[in-house]
């Protein structure tokens, strides 16, 4: 089992910053990828960003050049740096890991990012 822990959640003015950070715990030697998830009201949810236990990263078109996600295996945390935030950047953020073997994706419980005009 993993558990995952997000913070850094919050209200920001358009243009501002904020960085969320995500902690694992459990079996967290099994996992290979940790990313993040948003999803708004009404919609679906969709990839923010993700990094893998070796350095490779992905991002979602819409966040390139804005959102960084890096990792710190000693201290099992994934964090997403996010700049020049958008209120379309509105919605409730959720940290994922995907452990080896079962490629079993498993969620935090997410953190509201509200970003006003």
């Amino acid at each position: 089992q993993v558990q995952l822990a997000e913070s850094g959640g919050g209200l920001v003015q358009a243009g501002g910053s904020l960085r969320l950070s995500c902690a694992a715990s459990g079996n967290i030697f099994n996992i290979y990828r940790m990313g993040w998830y948003r999803q708004a009201p009404g919609n679906q949810r969709e990839l923010v960003a993700t990094i893998t236990s070796s350095g490779t990263i992905d991002y979602a078109d819409s966040v390139k050049g804005r959102f960084t996600i890096s990792r710190d295996n000693a201290k099992n945390t994934v964090y997403l740096q996010m700049n020049s935030l958008k209120p379309e950047d509105t919605a409730v953020y959720y940290c994922t890991g995907v452990v080896t073997i079962t490629l079993r994706t498993y969620w935090g419980q997410g953190t509201q990012v509200t970003v006003s005009s």
